[in-house]
């Protein structure tokens, strides 16, 4: 199964195992359970601490632990763990062979420290570009503390469970037979929902942190860029990270960044995340700001209070806070969410193979998702409320092109419904002023972005569209306060823009501050 490349590649990584592990299989006749068969023996084979077994007891068939042969505790796959999830199997292997998770000793001394019975399901798909956060995050987790037990379970494997408990998004996260979340989670928003202490003492880990010359809220392309630039020209830095990657993360191919022909939005954050950690930053992650307060004299300390309760103090502030999708606003929206509406057509897609969608937005976001949608479900209709597209030529050639796919313009969604569980039909108004039903499965939304700077308001100035209003170095309103990236007025939201104004603004901020009385 498995290319000569990448065997050799898995076997370098494979010499870091310090003790012997087993991957113990509960399997079927099923073809798939052979495929599964299939992966495991022929990875056991590239290490002589591995080996195979299909002595397994799961009633979830097939499905696979890896553990320590001298333990019986270990992460379950009811997978075949390939295309996205192939490096979170890589890493279990690692893991249970005793190669430390990437966790910082604080963190993992919380994890072990926690008291209880975690059993954890996480629904995935394979082409989900974000449920491997989810699933490394939890079984890195499980490796340090043995009462947390992590299966991951892909949808398209086990479609009867998925459609038992309506699953219509991914990565859907149960606890003890309970919804947990629903979307990417790290280990400390994990942490932070299983400790109910653990927010104090977030905050009590940084109530003496000395003031920054430049702090740097959010980790997007522009943030990752302000705190390369702000650290290169040797200013204490400081980075509030949400998520690295920001929006990036929900993007499955990137195709424009220059230099750079092709990638994927989960690598190229992962990139920008180890540039960032490659110079002197203190990053605080898994931390949300959620007030500014600027300072009264020129040169004097700006604070930002964190939602943990923690404030920071910087002589210079960049916002580069991105952006979130835009909602319709219509009924059924919210009530279905995770039910039928999604947000998300390279996590969400599989689950709606041979069925009928709407994506509703006529944008490059909107006619990419159509496009993809269409070689996987049944029929696509995209509604645009204006009366033309607004994606570029070639992607509206190659949507038009496609024989399942419908195009309405002049068609305003007004509202979703639903039989109570599920999404089964949407309502839209047409260019006649008519209300027309569509019977359909799922409504995919994409019609654009919102700043995320509802806490700035009432800070600095905003326009009416909620983004910062900047001048042509990054400054906003307020003195020694930049922003840069999807949150501002800056034109164009793409993420090469977005680096370049990251910069930019690192690169005020240091003008500012070298041109202070004193300096």
């Amino acid at each position: 199964m498995l290319q000569d490349a990448i065997k050799s590649q898995l076997t370098t990584y494979l010499a870091n195992l310090a003790h012997p592990v087993v991957l113990e299989a509960s399997l079927d006749s099923s073809d798939k359970a052979r495929e599964m068969r299939d992966l495991l023996v022929e990875v056991a084979a590239l290490s002589e601490n591995l080996s195979f077994s299909e002595e397994g007891v799961s009633e979830r068939r097939p499905s696979f632990v890896i553990r320590r042969a001298d333990l019986r505790h270990g992460v379950s796959f009811a997978a075949i763990p390939m295309g996205h999830e192939f490096t979170s199997f890589v890493l279990a292997l690692l893991q249970a062979g005793g190669h430390p998770p990437k966790i910082s000793p604080e963190i993992a001394t919380q994890i072990k420290g926690l008291a209880g019975d975690f059993r954890f399901e996480i629904f995935v798909s394979l082409s989900c570009q974000n449920c491997p956060d989810v699933v490394q995050a939890l079984n890195a987790m499980s490796v340090l503390n043995p009462a947390i037990q992590v299966t991951t379970i892909d949808g398209a494997l086990f479609q009867e469970e998925v459609a038992s408990k309506n699953i219509m998004t991914v990565p859907q996260i149960y606890l003890n037979g309970v919804v947990f979340g629903s979307g990417r989670m790290d280990v400390e928003q994990i942490l932070a929902r299983l400790d109910d202490d653990a927010p104090r003492r977030a905050a009590e880990r940084l109530k003496d942190m000395p003031a920054f010359d430049v702090l740097i809220i959010g980790s997007g392309p522009a943030g990752a860029a302000a705190a390369v630039y702000a650290a290169r020209k040797g200013l204490r830095t400081g980075l509030v990270a949400d998520r690295f990657g920001g929006q990036v993360m929900d993007t499955a191919g990137i195709e424009n960044f220059i230099s750079i022909k092709e990638t994927e939005g989960p690598k190229l954050s992962a990139q920008l995340e180890a540039h960032v950690r490659s110079y002197d930053v203190e990053i605080i992650s898994g931390q949300r700001a959620k007030e500014l307060f600027p300072t009264a004299k020129p040169g004097g300390l700006h604070g930002v209070a964190l939602e943990s309760g923690a404030i920071l103090h910087s002589r210079t502030v960049i916002l580069a806070t991105g952006a979130h999708w835009r909602q319709l606003g219509v009924p059924g929206e919210e009530q279905y969410r995770t039910k039928g509406v999604a947000y998300c057509p390279h996590c969400d897609g599989p689950f709606y193979k041979g069925k009928r969608v709407a994506v509703a937005g006529g944008g490059n976001s909107g006619v990419e998702a159509a496009i993809d949608l269409a070689g996987i479900v049944g029929h696509v209709t995209l509604l645009q409320r204006s009366s033309k597209l607004k994606a570029d030529k070639v992607l509206q050639d190659k949507l038009l092109s496609l024989p399942n796919v419908t195009v309405l313009t002049e068609a305003l969604t007004t509202q979703i419904e639903g039989d109570g569980t599920k999404v089964n039909g949407l309502t839209y108004r047409g260019g006649d002023g008519k209300d027309h039903h569509i019977d359909l499965e799922g409504v995919f939304v994409q019609i654009g972005l919102l700043p995320n700077t509802e806490w700035l308001r009432n800070t600095l100035a905003l326009n009416d569209f909620g983004e910062i209003k900047v001048d042509d170095h990054g400054a906003t309103s307020v003195p020694g306060v930049f922003a840069a990236g999807d949150a501002t007025t800056t034109p164009y939201k793409q993420i090469v823009i977005a680096v370049g104004d990251g910069a930019k603004s690192a690169l005020s901020a240091f003008d500012y501050l070298i041109r202070l009385p004193g300096n």
